[in-house]
């Protein structure tokens, strides 16, 4: 790292030019980030991390280990990706077809708060609602509401979570979370925040 930096890199990491980095990043062993990514501040970036080319990541985001992220992907704002969980960015990959370029890559988009556990896998194309929760080793499909609970083979939605992390109780309009406080309705099928703690 250098002295004048405000982030960290593993001496075992490669960083391509035209990077961007944000202030307070640590960067762990075995990593490359490439050209034309950009990671904003106070992430952390695990080990044997790939962040692909034009790659936007938000701030606060933590990748675990052994995880890619391949252009095409957006992460925003305190995303969680758990060790070893899988993005995709081809819908119908050929090796004796190539699709390479961003004009083949089916964009994906995890919105801010996001959850995703271990060896989940995300199929490209799909949008992850705020807040949602992806269970360990599912395999989404297609578009997550805001704060749902997925889970399975294809994932299904199982109940609610809240922006905390607490799984909702079963309720049929209004729920108050029981460790945070936050307040919740439901509207249109969709789960909705009404009263912020304080």
């Amino acid at each position: 790292m250098a002295k004048d930096n405000k982030y960290f890199i593993h001496k075992s990491s490669y960083i391509d030019d035209n990077v961007e980095i944000g202030d307070g990043t640590k960067i762990w062993h075995f990593s490359h980030i490439q050209s034309g990514a950009k990671i904003g501040k106070n992430c952390v970036i695990g080990q044997n991390v790939n962040i692909g080319s034009n790659v936007s990541i938000g701030n606060y985001v933590k990748i675990q280990n052994n995880v890619s992220v391949y252009e095409g992907v957006t992460l925003e704002d305190y995303v969680f990706c758990g060790p070893s969980m899988v993005f995709t960015n081809v819908i119908d990959p050929r090796c004796k077809y190539p699709q390479k370029g961003s004009e083949f890559y089916h964009k994906t988009l995890v919105r801010e708060g996001a959850s995703i556990g271990a060896n989940a896998t995300i199929i490209c194309g799909t949008t992850i609602g705020k807040h949602a929760f992806i269970g360990a080793g599912a395999v989404i499909t297609k578009d997550v509401l805001d704060y749902a609970l997925m889970v399975g083979v294809p994932a299904k939605q199982k109940g609610w979570v809240c922006e905390c992390g607490e799984i909702s109780p079963e309720f049929e309009k209004k729920v108050k979370c029981p460790k945070c406080g936050l307040v919740y309705e439901i509207e249109d099928k969709k789960l909705i925040l009404k009263e912020t703690i304080g």
